[in-house]
């Protein structure tokens, strides 16, 4: 009876796990997450070798990957490109090396390599004479897709391996492994191009990696920031390295990028705990991925174990908890930000996912539920990236029963049920009344902090405290404060009610760039907040001026611009900025009054690592002073990229474009020149 359950069992996970290939490699539309497909496929694998006479050829165990795409030529790989099999613990690896041991006992005394999973698109380089011939996708493992002209986009690949006098030289064929992907601060920027651009925004660095790689056109392929690194010798002629710690630093001195994170390990237990140690370490990293692969580094022994199934014997993947998972979406529900926008937010059936249970998910705006058609009661994939919020990725149309909902935005705020305005070309739904309750806590966390007016000691509980009690009913009233309102509150004493009320009256010390950024007007960041201070000198010029005005000057677009004069034109935001006045809280720029020699004027400046003496607000400081501007990201306009210790993609991207790369000293010689 139980056999017959088993043999039932196998022949549905038979059809669950076909349907689930056909819809992630042909479709393109993954039914469940990565880590639930492992799951099946586990099982699937647990019965086929406790009864191996069932095993047939055809079975999802016996598989490695997609079907081809008619889109490109086929290529046949020299030899198979495997795939891997799972562990998820260290009582999976010790679990591999024995049942490897009882093949062959020399794996007991054999040692490892342990290196990052990376999360991209595997390819396979060709090299003939040196020469960067053709390159792949794994495709099934046994054929891929010729996508050579797009990988020659990619400039870490080596087109021609250099001969060195000093290195190994190239042997006559060479074919190597590596896997494409793009850095997650490379990610970022491109998204924010995008947003300028006005157009549609990626979700994913992996997804975004593996749809570049696949476009027909090698234009766009150009534009996209892909990286690689190679980790594997698929096949080459003469001597090769007899381990995989050689053969990763043969492709180093060969010119490959290779992973420089890569841990030689004596025993399975020092595997044990590198892998182990990843799980914290991947955060650091600057590009995902989704574990460790551990092999044993004697490739000759490796090559001797053979493989099962599809995967090889000699090496195992050590999967890390998963970062996306599917669950129901139950509702949606909306915060309202400092500024008024209303962002709509996932409410979730519970789902573990990276050893978190969540139950909320955030849904970006309520444009991405209608791209995406998001429905209530959808079955939806979401993930997980460090300790942020889960986000999601979209929903799976193919399991929806027709019982789903369409959503609609809310017309009233839920805080204080005032009409909501869209303002036309804009994303984002606002709430403007200025009296809204969950509008002003974040209104006045924003108003002291460091970034403003730096107001030590009132922290978000002591914000809540004094909203919540009715002590603050706008930011103008923290100048009214007195030591008998605060006294009495929860985690005072004298000598911090004296500290908190010494540090308010200091902050009536901050510049006007200060103030004009701590009022929280939408769209004004510190730099147009400066430029205003700089244009206007003081708030009862700039409470005046109109709307042409602000919008012939640079870096002020209509929306911005609108913004500051929608701001000015509400009673209520007049009548703090009477009582700020009143309190002594009015800083004035006199313009045109020296301010030292400005020679950073119409000189843009991007800051990266870490610096000697400046703190990065220091040195964006020191840069504004002197009459420049400091941006977050690299582009053709950047003047220099300051860069310090540490420095990450922006100094790889400047170098790309030929940004002037100066450091704190070159800064300060600079600061000094007429």
């Amino acid at each position: 009876m139980e056999k017959d359950k088993s043999q039932t069992r196998l022949l549905e996970l038979h059809g669950i796990l076909r349907k689930h290939n056909y819809k992630y490699y042909v479709l393109n539309e993954p039914m469940v997450s990565d880590f639930e497909f492992d799951q099946l496929l586990n099982e699937l694998r647990a019965i086929e070798e406790a009864h191996p006479e069932w095993i047939t050829p055809d079975s999802p165990s016996q598989r490695v990957g997609s079907t081809i795409s008619q889109r490109f030529d086929k290529v046949a790989h020299p030899s198979q490109i495997l795939s891997l099999a799972n562990a998820f613990d260290g009582d999976d690896l010790r679990a591999w090396l024995d049942r490897i041991g009882k093949i062959d006992e020399r794996v007991f005394d054999a040692s490892f390599v342990v290196e990052p999973k990376l999360d991209g698109l595997t390819v396979v380089l060709h090299y003939h004479d040196g020469i960067f011939v053709q390159g792949a996708t794994r495709g099934n493992g046994e054929v891929g897709e010729d996508i050579t002209t797009n990988l020659k986009t990619l400039k870490s690949i080596p087109l021609r391996i250099p001969v060195l006098t000093d290195g190994p030289q190239p042997p006559p064929t060479l074919v190597v492994r590596g896997e494409v992907f793009i850095n997650l601060d490379d990610f970022d920027e491109m998204n924010k191009r995008q947003l300028e651009l006005g157009e549609k925004t990626y979700q994913t660095p992996r997804n975004t990696a593996a749809g570049t790689l696949r476009q027909l056109d090698s234009s766009i392929v150009a534009t996209r920031p892909l990286r690689i690194l190679a980790y594997t010798i698929v096949s080459g002629d003469g001597d090769l390295p007899p381990t995989q710690s050689e053969s990763i630093q043969y492709l180093k001195d060969l010119g490959f990028p290779v992973p420089d994170n890569i841990e030689y390990c004596k025993t399975i237990d020092e595997a044990v705990e590198a892998c182990e140690a990843w799980v914290s370490k991947r955060e650091a990293l600057e590009y995902e991925i989704d574990g460790a692969v551990v092999k044993i580094d004697d490739q000759i022994l490796s090559a001797d174990l053979g493989i099962v199934g599809k995967d090889p014997r000699g090496a195992i993947a050590f999967k890390f908890p998963a970062l996306e998972v599917s669950t129901t979406l139950l509702d949606v529900g909306v915060n309202v930000g400092r500024t008024g926008v209303l962002t709509p937010y996932a409410i979730l059936e519970p789902v573990e996912v990276g050893g978190v249970t969540v139950s909320q998910a955030t849904l970006h705006n309520f444009d991405f539920i209608a791209e995406k058609d998001i429905r209530i009661g959808d079955r939806l994939m979401i993930k997980r990236a460090g300790d942020v919020i889960p986000y999601v990725i979209g929903p799976i149309i193919a399991a929806r029963s027709g019982a789903e909902k369409v959503y609609q935005p809310p017309t009233t705020c839920p805080s204080c049920g005032q009409k909501v305005e869209q303002i036309d070309g804009e994303v984002a739904y606002y709430c403007v009344n200025p009296s809204c309750p969950a509008q002003l806590v974040r209104i006045v966390e924003h108003f002291v902090a460091r970034t403003t007016l730096d107001i030590v000691g009132m922290g978000i509980k002591i914000v809540e405290q004094l909203v919540n009690l009715d002590i603050v009913k706008d930011v103008a009233d923290i100048y009214y404060l007195t030591p008998e309102m605060l006294i009495d509150l929860e985690g005072f004493a004298d000598k911090k009610v004296e500290n908190l009320l010494d540090s308010i009256q200091a902050s009536k010390e901050q510049p006007l760039a200060k103030l004009i950024f701590a009022l929280g007007i939408r769209g004004v960041g510190e730099v147009i907040a400066n430029d205003l201070s700089k244009q206007f000198g003081s708030l009862d010029v700039l409470s005046k001026v109109k709307y042409d005005e602000l919008d012939s000057i640079e870096g002020i677009g209509p929306n911005i611009a609108q913004a500051v004069i929608d701001w000015f034109n509400i009673p209520e935001n007049m009548q703090i900025l009477e009582k700020l006045k009143k309190a002594g809280v009015w800083p004035i720029l006199e313009l045109g009054a020296d301010q030292g020699p400005q020679t950073f004027l119409d000189k843009t400046f991007v800051i990266t690592g870490t610096l000697p003496s400046f703190s990065r607000v220091e040195a964006k400081e020191f840069i504004e002073g002197k009459g420049g501007k400091v941006s977050s990201s690299v582009s053709k306009k950047t003047s220099f990229l300051l860069a310090g210790e540490n420095a990450g993609s922006k100094l790889t991207k400047a170098e790309a474009l030929g940004v002037e790369i100066i450091n704190e000293e070159t800064l300060r010689r600079l600061a000094q020149s007429v």
